[in-house]
């Protein structure tokens, strides 16, 4: 099992921009961009609430889990 991060699709959702986001959450562009790819071992609550807040979402709908097939 593994936890996917679906950013990218709610930054679709309501039209705005990874750049507009990093600013409006007050981190880099560089760091969201890592979060954005999964290539992050961890994620503050803290970031995680910004990050709902500013798209109006809750983590689910920016997390996922898959499990793994056997």
């Amino acid at each position: 099992m593994r936890i996917v991060v679906t950013l990218d699709v709610m930054l679709a959702r309501r039209k705005m921009k990874s750049k507009d986001l990093a600013e409006r959450i007050g981190i880099t562009e560089a760091n969201l961009s890592l979060l954005r790819t999964g290539k992050v071992k961890g994620v503050r609550f803290e970031t995680l609430a910004k990050i709902c807040e500013a798209l109006d979402c809750t983590p689910g709908d920016i997390l996922d889990v898959e499990t793994d097939e056997p």
